[in-house]
């Protein structure tokens, strides 16, 4: 019996043993092939950053174009981690609407700019037309499914009167266009790290504007109603 309990936790370590390998080699491929570029990276200099021989890492992901695929899809994985966790706060804002999602934007746009983020990015961008296929994978995998996410923390808030009726899904595609179409300009392309001053000043401005149009009438109301006395209205 105690025979079997030790073969038993001696393949479960060994399972574990080898995803932890996966890990590692998926890891360091992505910053091998980040710094390199897709056509200048090697098995050899990949194996040498993972710290395992290279037929070990033909053992675990077989080729090169695998190993690529492989390590932008688990990349995709980590930086959708964290967006998503910065939505988890939309689930319950307490501290109102406004800075609710202000903070929200801040906490995207900081993942947004992460390092890893900007290098998964600049490769999909240069590998794009070799590798449609992942990017579609990655799409779905990656910015469809935090706008998705969004979105359904939008309709929760339409449906507990904090935003106006409207289509969740636009709603969630303008706010991320309003949080990240200023970023590749102020970061220079990704060659610019953006101070967190500036994220917050982006993320403020994006929710001003957002609820300008998804502000629930009252509160659109009560905006109005701040107008002083006597510039207009009934004599």
């Amino acid at each position: 019996m105690n025979g079997a309990k030790t073969s038993e936790a001696s393949r479960r370590g060994a399972s574990r043993g080898r995803i932890d390998k996966r890990q590692v080699i998926l890891e360091s491929a992505f910053r091998t092939f980040a710094r390199e570029g897709y056509g200048q990276s090697c098995v050899r200099e990949i194996a040498a950053e993972a710290g395992v021989a290279k037929p070990t890492l033909y053992n675990h992901l077989g080729d090169k174009e695998t190993l690529f695929r492989e390590a932008m899809l688990a990349a995709v994985e980590r930086t959708v981690g964290r967006e998503l966790a910065a939505l988890d706060r939309l689930r319950d804002p307490e501290g109102g609407i406004r800075a609710t999602l202000e903070d929200t934007g801040y906490r995207l746009l900081r993942g947004y700019c992460d390092e890893e983020s900007q290098a998964l990015r600049c490769l999909l961008h240069a590998e794009a037309p070799r590798f449609p296929d992942l990017l579609r994978d990655i799409q779905r995998s990656g910015a469809q499914r935090v706008r998705e996410t969004l979105a359904d923390r939008l309709a929760r808030l339409v449906l507990s009167g904090q935003l106006r009726a409207a289509d969740p899904d636009l709603a969630s595609e303008q706010f991320l266009a309003l949080l990240t179409g200023p970023m590749e300009l102020r970061s220079g392309l990704g060659t610019r790290r953006v101070p967190a001053a500036e994220l917050r000043v982006v993320a403020k401005t994006a929710t001003d504007t957002f609820l300008c149009a998804y502000a629930p009438p009252a509160a659109q109301v009560q905006s109005t109603d701040a107008t002083p006395s006597g510039t207009g209205g009934t004599p």
